[in-house]
Formats: C-alpha cells, structure tokens, sequence
C-alpha cells in the first residue's frame, strides 16, 4: 500500500481515537448542535405571531434550518481543522507530529478526510431529530445537487480551517479563540439565517467572496427548490475557484507559521 495513503490514514484514525475517548463531550456538542437548530426552528415558527404579520411558515423555518444543517456541518469541519494544533497540544503530542517525518499536507490531509466525515455524521443526526420534530420532507428536493455543494463547500472550508489553524499554532495563549472570532465573521456575512441583500453594502462584498455564502444559497435552492444541477452552477463554479485557492494557500500558510514556531520555540510552549 502507498505509504503517503498509510500516514493519511494513521492521521485520520489518531482524529477518530481522540473522539472516542471523548465521547461524552462529543455527545455534548451534537446536542448542542441539536439545541440550537430546534430553537431556529422555533423562531421561525413564532415569527408570525411576533411580526404580526401573515407569512409562508413552513418555507420560512425550512429556510432557517436549511441554513443551521449547513452550518453545523460546515462549522464543524472549519473547527476540526482549525483546531488541529490546538488537540495536539491537550494531548502533548505536537513535537513528536511536528517533527515526524511526514509531509504537513499528509498531516492535513488525514485531519481534513476526518473532518468531513464527523462533520456528515453530526448533520445527519441534527437533521434527523429536526425532521422528525418539524415534520417537514425533503420531497421535492434535488438531493444530488446539494450533494455537489457539500463536496466543493467542504473543500472550501477546509482551506479557511488550514489557514485558521495557524493562530493556534503561532500564539498559544489566544490562537484558538481567534480561530472562533473568524468563524463569527464568516457566519455574520454568509447569510446564514437571512439572504445577504438585507447586509449593509459593504459587507455584501465581502459575503461575495465568502465560500459559505454560495454553499448556503446554493443548498436552500437545491433543497427548497429543487433546483437542477445546471441552475446550481452559479454557486457550485466560485466553490470551486475558492476551493482551488484555499487548499493550496492554507497549506503554504501553515507550512510557514510551522517554521515560525520553530524557529522561535514556540511549538511546545503551553499557553
């Protein structure tokens, strides 16, 4: 078997052991996955009442939760990543990775396959419990076409979390609460519980250049709308463009901030 497969693979089971042994704590989060989908949904439940106004309820909550599914994926997979340096340094293991001999794209690589996967599984079930609360079907949905947002919207986002993941690793005191700060931002401008026309101006611009923001329309569109695949390419061509940006920047970005570190002793420092 190739050897680079064999390194990714012991990199994305070392992922999957980590969670094991927390397993109570990743109980924890898909229920506060949970918690907050349903309350959006609530919200969108109780929005006529509030506004006093007479609205399409069902496409309204559908529209909400489409958007908490997204980001629960989407935000799990930007942490995972992002909070690589961070679980190696709770485990006390990140010189011994860091001055393996193995490439940091393999190292990467292995953490990303895992990211996708736990970020699936923990969508899967938010939504589940959701469906069955709601009471709402994906019946007319284009499940193939959202499909391809979430594959190039994954590969997007694991870009943003190779390059979110360098803060951990050059400031260890405040690193990872940066990380959590670019992940607020990223959920302000994307328009994940209201279309990005309602944004002032300026930050529309910046919503345009944000992966999350065509991953989001495009789903509710695929979802909600049933929209074809050929309808969807409007948001699936910039995921690509972004995807092929990102994956090769965060690498480079973080393969430099790991010279950094070294350099300056800061790979073991605690903070």
């Amino acid at each position: 078997m190739n050897k680079k497969w064999i390194q990714t693979k012991a990199f994305f089971f070392r992922e999957l052991d980590m969670r094991k042994r927390s397993w109570s704590w990743q109980l924890v989060w898909i229920i506060y996955d949970l918690m907050w989908a349903m309350s959006v949904g609530f919200l969108g439940l109780g929005a006529a009442a509030v506004s006093g106004v007479e609205i399409n309820t069902q496409q309204y909550v559908l529209f909400l939760l489409v958007g908490s599914f997204m980001w629960t994926y989407l935000s799990s997979i930007f942490g995972t990543v992002s909070w690589a340096v961070t679980w190696e340094r709770w485990e006390g293991t990140i010189e011994y990775t860091f001055m393996a001999p193995v490439s940091r794209t393999i190292h990467l690589l292995g953490n990303s396959i895992f990211a996708i996967i736990y970020g699936l599984i923990r969508m899967v079930i938010v939504f589940t419990i959701s469906a069955a609360v709601f009471n709402f079907t994906l019946t007319g949905a284009n499940l193939m076409g959202a499909g391809i947002v979430l594959i190039f919207a994954s590969i997007s986002f694991i870009g943003l979390g190779m390059i979110a993941a360098v803060l951990p690793l050059i400031s260890p005191e405040m690193g990872d609460k940066t990380t959590l700060i670019m992940e607020a931002v990223i959920m302000m401008v994307s328009g994940i519980f209201y279309p990005i026309t309602v944004l002032p101006v300026w930050m529309q611009y910046i919503a345009k250049i944000s992966p999350g923001t065509y991953a989001l329309e495009g789903m509710r569109m695929a979802v909600i709308d049933g929209a074809s695949v050929s309808s969807l390419s409007s948001f699936i061509w910039p995921l690509i463009i972004i995807g092929i940006i990102l994956i090769p920047l965060g690498n480079f970005v973080f393969i430099l901030g790991e010279k950094y570190v070294k350099q300056t002793g800061k790979l073991k420092r605690d903070g």
